[in-house]
């Protein structure tokens, strides 16, 4: 079962980065799934950062950046594929 751990509140088109706000914890090789109205698509993570520093994990109520690689949208559910 897939966990609910952020959404996408911003998506940077010509560097492919989402800006997501994390609801539960996030680790670099997690893998994710991003669900929009019109797509779906399962990522691992491959780096992130938050306030333009590379970091391994983001916590609870962090607002942190990853390189997507597919287009997401604003309001766009992030999950934790387990």
């Amino acid at each position: 079962m897939d966990k609910k751990i952020g959404t996408v509140t911003h998506y940077y088109d010509k560097i492919a980065v989402a800006v997501i706000k994390l609801t539960a914890p996030l680790k670099v090789g997690n893998t994710v799934k991003f669900s929009g109205h019109d797509q779906e698509f399962v990522q691992e993570v491959k780096s992130m950062q938050l306030d333009h520093i590379a970091v391994d994990k983001g916590k609870k109520g962090a607002e942190i950046a990853i390189k997507v690689d597919q287009k997401v949208k604003q309001k766009d559910k992030v999950y934790l594929v387990s």
